[in-house]
């Protein structure tokens, strides 16, 4: 893990995104990231669900943002390893999600969007 503390690592993560703050948010993701999430298929399906670069991240989130105005989550736990952190929390319509980020150099070189299979 890196040099940073876990749990106020997850607590700004969760505020930003509350606050609908994506400068915040991205502020963590190196330029080259990779993310992948089911949703991002379901709202860009071009993308398969992986997204590419900062930017398109960028993209993505607005996007979601604007279908999702009242998006918000609550941690429900927080688990640290080496190099990767997750964040499982409750969306905004109750359902459970896990976020799987892998780290390098401090900042979020791989992100992973879980969704419950049932």
């Amino acid at each position: 893990m890196t040099t940073f503390d876990p749990a106020t690592f997850a607590a700004h993560w969760r505020a930003a995104w509350n606050a609908h703050d994506l400068d915040a948010v991205l502020a963590h993701f190196h330029d080259d990231v990779t993310f992948t999430s089911p949703v991002a298929a379901s709202l860009l399906p071009e993308t398969g669900g992986v997204i590419r670069g900062k930017a398109a991240l960028r993209a993505y989130w607005e996007e979601g943002l604007r279908r999702i105005p009242d998006l918000h989550f609550t941690i429900e736990a927080v688990f640290a390893g080496v190099n990767t952190l997750v964040i499982q929390y409750i969306n905004q319509k109750g359902v459970s999600v896990s976020e799987v980020l892998v780290f390098d150099a401090g900042l979020v070189r791989e992100g992973h969007g879980t969704y419950p299979t049932d």
